[in-house]
This record gives structure tokens, C-alpha cells and sequence, in this order.
């Protein structure tokens, strides 16, 4: 299990460190071994951009995510998946951890996980989904300790 975290802010975030403790933790509870994928972390300005131009938004959002999987035509060898990148607006999650009175660990370790799922191709579109993916993000966060 390959999982990278570049933080592109000019700011120090200490708890990146648990959050890929998280994510590794969601692995191991989806019992995948053989991936790769990245975490990035960016500011309003850049993600506002990468939803501008990949999804036709303009404007800032919390997280978005570029699975690879989606794309048919990435065949690798043996079973390892290359799942792809999840970004993260840290000037977003600052702002909604302080909305939803809870740490920048939690809002951080949600939105990663949150964006982990979109990676394995869950999704929210309609409330039986929405319902699934929600209680997987819960489980792995409970399972961390990481409350609201």
C-alpha cells in the first residue's frame, strides 16, 4: 500500500500525519493491499481552479477527486490498482471545522476519507448511495477515535 501525501500550501499541518494513518485504515477495512494513491493538499485558489476546469464549477470546493479507475484503458499487471489523487482544499476544511465545531483533524480526516470512497467508485447521487458511503466514512473514523 502506497499512499503519498504532498501538502502544495506554505503551511505546516501536523495532522496529515494521522490522516494517512486514517486512509490506511480505511485500506485495511477494504481490505486492499496492493494500491497507490495520492493525497493533496492545496489552497482555495488552486482547487477552485481544478473544479473550474474539470467539472465546470467555478468555484471553490472541499475536496475532488481523479480516480483512474474510471478509466478503462489502465491495465496493470497482478492484481495492484493505481486508484488515483484525492485534493483537499485546506482553507476549506479550516473554515468547516470552525462551521461544524469540530478539530481541523476531523474535517481533514473526513474529507480524505470521504474522497477515499469516491476513489473506489462510491458516490451520493441518491439516498440508498449516499447512506452507504456515509456509514463506511463513520465506521473508519469511529474506528480511529476520530469523533465530531
Amino acid at each position: 500500500m502506497k499512499i503519498e501525501v504532498v501538502n502544495q500550501t506554505l503551511e505546516e499541518v501536523e495532522e496529515l500525519k494521522t490522516v494517512k494513518k486514517v486512509l490506511e485504515r480505511a485500506c485495511k477495512k477494504e481490505k486492499l493491499k496492493d494500491v497507490s494513491f495520492n493525497l493533496i493538499i492545496v489552497d482555495n485558489e488552486y482547487i477552485k481552479y481544478l473544479n473550474s476546469t474539470y467539472r465546470n464549477k467555478d468555484v471553490e470546493t472541499d475536496v475532488i477527486t481523479f480516480a483512474l479507475e474510471d478509466e478503462d484503458s489502465i491495465i496493470l499487471p497482478g492484481n495492484f490498482r493505481i486508484l488515483g489523487d484525492i485534493y483537499i482544499s485546506l482553507d476549506k476544511a479550516k473554515e468547516q471545522s470552525i462551521k461544524y465545531g469540530h478539530s481541523l483533524l476531523r474535517e481533514l480526516s473526513f474529507l480524505a476519507v470521504h474522497g477515499f470512497y469516491h476513489l473506489l467508485g462510491y458516490d451520493h447521487m441518491n439516498k440508498e448511495d449516499e447512506e452507504v458511503m456515509f456509514k463506511k466514512q463513520e465506521e473508519v473514523l469511529e474506528e480511529y477515535g476520530i469523533t465530531r
